[in-house]
């Protein structure tokens, strides 16, 4: 029988992963969410801030009533001071001053000392928030710097942890694992774990704009570093555990998509997590795109939409940084691909240039249908309606040996699978009748306005 887990610093139950369904509808790859803040402390720090407490206090280098000291984007020093609140430690945090208002009310509530500093300042400077925690601990007595950012534990915890689970919870099928890069930490420890049992399996990580794992993957020298107004991901200078031979390649996200992929997780997935997850989503969602069925692609989604409330997830912010998009309405949520799973899936009649007008006739009478569209080479070339071949018979009652290419209709319009209901609509106010769509496999199917119809009294 299990032992029964009752150690907040030491919880054993995975974090979980879960399949996207609406996002990554129009693609053939399998999209899979980790849902690494799913923890007590809210993101994948909680591993690495549980195992450098332990591992300070097996080595006698801590004891209650000591000051743990370190610097922070926020959601490591919220797993530290959860981690030190529990064994009677003392937290003193220093922290830039672009972490979110939740961040830093969440760090104040834990009972931890905050320290704010310029987030302009750049590693090596003054009054960054690396030296200033740094200089607190020499100037302090019964103190202890953690150095999470650095510490060899970092890495394995998540070759040794987060890595197994990612491949256990894909049954070993996982092709593509997209993760933010930081520390670089978690990238490299997972790539370690991962690439051992598979070294086909691509490792992706993903940054700001302005971040320099880029600049360092393709040339060595770190890229241009510039300010991001993302949180928990991206880097200013080369870190400690930045391994080029584990990484298969570095994607940039901006500001504006990262956040709205972020928001848009949370609309139509229920995945509540914070402005990292949404650049790497944004990164993994690009990716799968053009990936087919035998891809199962995993996004690591390492921070909590909860402690962005302030930012990401406020409107006005948003507009005022001028990362602000309009939500889709209801109804420009239905899309072609939508209409089409309410109709019964069958193979589309189509006509060839080279059918009589019996033939086509024959067809429509045989198929329950009022009118085709007329292809040749797998391209609609035109159309053609049973009102159309009456007012040839009127006229000329021996036109049904003729072929059909002499009496031609304009053919359907020719929409995507993402396609609006507004944009459908407009094609059918249009005089067409009705509207093709060309599915990711090839193939065409026809929609009217009575499946649009349909559609609008089934939402």
């Amino acid at each position: 029988m299990p032992m029964p887990n009752n150690d907040i610093l030491g919880l054993k139950t995975e974090t979980p992963m879960v399949l996207l369904r609406q996002m990554p509808r129009q693609m053939q790859a399998k999209v899979m969410a980790k849902l690494e803040y799913m923890n007590p402390a809210c993101s994948h720090y909680y591993r690495v801030a549980a195992a450098v407490v332990r591992d300070a206090e097996e080595k006698n280098l801590i004891h209650p009533g000591m000051t743990l000291v370190d610097w922070t984007y926020g959601n490591s020093g919220i797993a530290l001071a959860m981690a030190g609140a529990s064994r009677g430690y003392k937290l003193l945090l220093v922290a830039p001053d672009k972490i979110s208002r939740e961040k830093q009310d969440v760090l104040r509530a834990i009972g931890a000392e905050l320290v704010i500093t310029p987030s302009d300042a750049l590693p090596g400077e003054a009054r960054s928030c690396m030296n200033v925690a740094e200089s607190l601990v020499g100037n302090l007595s019964n103190a202890f710097f953690a150095g999470m950012y650095d510490h060899p534990l970092n890495f394995e915890v998540h070759r040794d942890s987060t890595g197994p689970e990612i491949f256990s919870q894909t049954d070993g099928a996982i092709t593509h694992v997209f993760v933010p890069l930081s520390s670089a930490a978690m990238a490299s420890g997972v790539g370690a774990f991962l690439k051992s049992k598979n070294p086909a399996i691509r490792l992706i990580g993903v940054e700001p704009v302005g971040s320099v794992f880029a600049g360092l993957l393709k040339s060595g020298v770190p890229g241009p570093a510039a300010f991001s107004e993302l949180e928990e991901i991206g880097a200013a200078t080369p870190p400690r555990f930045w391994d080029p031979s584990l990484i298969d390649e570095v994607v940039q996200v901006s500001d504006e998509d990262a956040m709205n992929c972020g928001r848009a997780l949370l609309r139509t997935e229920a995945v509540f997590a914070g402005s990292a997850s949404g650049a790497v989503m944004m990164a993994a969602l690009n990716a799968a795109s053009g990936l087919g069925p035998d891809a199962t692609v995993v996004a690591v989604l390492s921070d909590f939409g909860g402690y962005s409330l302030s930012k990401m997830y406020r409107d006005e912010w948003m507009r005022q940084h001028g990362f602000y998009r309009r939500e889709k309405s209801s109804l420009e949520q239905i899309t072609a691909e939508d209409i089409l799973r309410l109709k019964a899936q069958r193979d589309l009649i189509v006509a060839y240039p080279e059918n009589t007008l019996a033939e086509v006739f024959e067809m429509m009478k045989q198929n329950d249908v009022s009118q085709l569209p007329i292809v040749s080479y797998n391209a609609p070339i035109g159309s053609i309606s049973e009102n159309r071949i009456l007012s040839i018979l009127i006229e000329n009652d021996d036109a049904m040996n003729s072929k059909v290419v002499g009496f031609m209709e304009p053919p359907f319009p020719v929409c995507q699978p993402d396609a609006a209901i507004s944009e459908l609509s407009e094609k059918l106010q249009q005089n067409a009748s009705g509207v093709l769509i060309s599915m990711l496999d090839g193939k065409l199917q026809l929609l009217t306005k009575s499946d649009l119809i349909d559609a609008l009294t089934h939402k």
